[in-house]
């Protein structure tokens, strides 16, 4: 080692305090919490590690606290935003679960009026559900995973029972075969979660369900009633209550203006729920954004979409936190498909009532051969493209990137990006998940019904 190596600063050496940093004062405390969004992690710092963090560039490279710093995250000798890009382009293609999200109906007996999706008739039929097979088995030959896994969506998937149960079968079988792990969840509303539904998603290996509830009783069926009217709370927060259910069952809030203050309410609400049934029940809420299927109908309810001075996003986020991934969701990888009940495969679940966004079918489409096999491969490469948000300038200074990797996609794409509802509010997050040190956070997955 040279005399010239063994004086180097760190900077001279290629450290720098992260890009990716965000902080806010620990109250009653002279010490600072510091989230690296890019590293996933949250720390408390004293002022002597903040003053060395200060004049890090001057340190000696061998100085004892940079491998401290480093380990954090809070300092990095590469090109973090780089390394973003080449994880979201990674995302595409890498090896990957299998995810299937099937849809056994488009039809719905719920008419909420921030749906996203224009609810169609009708369910799946064998040919369809031969052709979902056949998909399975060429994405499990291309990928050699070794999971799949399947979200039962819709419409209200539970309207055809049927189809999860032959289907499942099938799928189960399939994974056995090839000595590879099968789990399934499923989106519904809850309405029809009778006990006899709830036997056979647990025959069909589902091990979590998601069911919505938008606040006590007359705010929830304010929104969420039957399609040509009739409350829903009732028959739901009933099955909760008298249904053995032997999975976990996450009740998502969807919080809009007009139900925004029952939030602790219904959270003790299903606390309450979950002690009296025994069930597993987990509260989570979140902000309702809108649609242009709902700004059609004339229906819109008040909506979170700006902002979240309400906190909503900051409890929902600190929840899941997580290292930056490059990529936003499942609409980013080949091997996560969406299957409508006429065999259409889409990219995102908020496009599974679209078929013109289709970029083919489950007859013909073979990730082996991925562009080829697509009926319409833009519909297929224009949400892959948006695995990277670095061509977005205001994305790419973002000090949020690694979090949201410029948002949804589908809205991205065809709507408007939309932004984390906290991003001009760091400190809040950043106390959040301070808050929580020590705790271990579930990356769970969401839908946006």
């Amino acid at each position: 080692m040279t005399q010239e190596n063994e004086n180097r600063t760190a900077g001279q050496a290629g450290w720098h305090v992260s890009r990716y940093n965000i902080s806010a004062p620990v109250p009653e405390s002279k010490n600072v919490a510091i989230v690296n969004l890019f590293k996933g992690n949250c720390a408390e710092y004293t002022p002597i590690e903040l003053y060395l963090l200060s004049v890090l560039e001057e340190l000696d490279e061998n100085h004892p606290i940079i491998e401290r710093f480093a380990k954090r995250g809070i300092i990095a000798n590469f090109d973090e935003r780089a390394a973003l890009e080449s994880m979201g382009r990674a995302a595409c293609a890498g090896s990957h679960d299998v995810g299937l999200t099937i849809c056994p109906t488009m039809g719905c007996n719920f008419d909420c009026p921030y749906c996203f999706e224009d609810h169609g008739s009708g369910t799946m039929s064998q040919d369809v559900q031969d052709d979902i097979i056949a998909l399975t088995e060429r994405m499990l030959d291309a990928s050699h995973t070794q999971r799949l896994s399947v979200t039962w969506f819709g419409g209200e998937p539970l309207l055809a029972p049927d189809v999860i149960e032959s289907l499942s079968a099938r799928l189960i079988a399939l994974a056995d075969e090839r000595d590879i792990s099968y789990s399934a969840s499923i989106v519904t509303n809850g309405y029809l979660l009778t006990q006899e539904m709830v036997d056979m998603l647990h025959k069909a290996k589902v091990d979590s369900a998601q069911i919505t509830i938008d606040g006590l009783e007359a705010t929830h069926d304010a929104t969420r009633y039957l399609r040509g009217g009739g409350p829903t709370f009732a028959r739901i927060t009933s099955n909760l209550r008298e249904t053995n259910i032997p999975f976990k069952v996450n009740i998502r809030h969807n919080v809009h203006e007009g139900n925004k203050s029952e939030v602790e309410e219904l959270e003790s609400y299903i606390g309450q729920l979950a002690e009296e049934s025994g069930n597993n029940l987990r509260y989570y809420p979140a902000l309702v954004t809108g649609s242009e299927t709902a700004d059609e109908r004339g229906k819109q309810v008040g909506l979170l979409c700006e902002n979240d001075a309400s906190g909503i996003g900051v409890k929902q986020e600190s929840g899941r936190f997580h290292a930056g991934r490059g990529h936003y969701c499942g609409a980013h990888s080949v091997w996560s498909v969406g299957v409508d009940d006429k065999g259409n495969l889409q990219k995102c679940w908020e496009a599974v009532d679209k078929p013109d966004l289709s970029y083919g079918t489950a007859h013909d489409w073979d990730p082996a051969d991925p562009l080829a096999t697509a009926s319409n491969p833009d519909n297929l490469t224009k949400y892959l493209n948006t695995a990277t948000a670095l061509d977005d300038e205001e994305c790419r200074e973002c000090v949020w990137l690694p979090s949201c990797s410029g948002g949804c996609p589908y809205k991205r794409l065809f709507e408007k990006r939309q932004c984390i509802a906290f991003k001009d509010n760091p400190e809040a997050y950043v106390l959040a998940l301070h808050a929580r040190i020590g705790e271990k956070h579930p990356d769970e997955t969401e839908s946006a019904q």
